[in-house]
């Protein structure tokens, strides 16, 4: 082995001791839960505001959206949130001007709270959206034999 290979030996066994955790990064975690009560309301906030790194918690029922702020992970605040017995998720609007095609058939939800739409990929919903457009358009072409021919 060699002195070499004895001091990497000994100085990797003497970091792993003096390894730092890696601090968490402030962060807003977002998530939408049904509330039907202040009940329900004041016993998800007792939940998350127990939780360590939390700053604060603002629950908005009529969006059935709770905004955690602090050095949390979202997944975390999600467990913590499901263990209440409510079903949660992760937030899963942005708001409508931010979209290209709010009313394609993934992004629109009727559940959405007023100015937002669902969060989706541009790029599928484009591709969806444009064959669609290209089957209709071709269906009544003049360069299809088998178009319909009303006149």
């Amino acid at each position: 082995m060699g002195i070499d290979g004895t001091l990497e030996y000994f100085s990797d066994i003497l970091s792993s001791r003096h390894k730092h955790k890696k601090k968490k990064q402030f962060q807003t975690v977002e998530i939408k839960v049904k509330m039907d009560c202040d009940g329900c309301e004041h016993k998800i906030k007792k939940a998350l505001s127990s939780m360590s790194g939390v700053k604060s918690v603002e629950i908005n029922r009529k969006q059935s959206k709770v905004t955690v702020n602090g050095y949390v992970e979202a997944n975390k605040v999600l467990k913590k949130v499901k263990a209440t017995g409510k079903k949660a998720e992760i937030w899963p609007y942005v708001p409508y001007n931010l979209v290209s095609h709010p009313y394609a058939a993934n992004a629109y939800d009727k559940k959405a709270p007023p100015g937002y739409v669902r969060k989706v990929e541009n790029t599928a919903t484009m591709v969806t959206v444009v064959s669609q457009e290209d089957h209709y358009m071709n269906m009544f072409s003049d360069e299809n034999p088998n178009a319909c021919s009303i006149m």
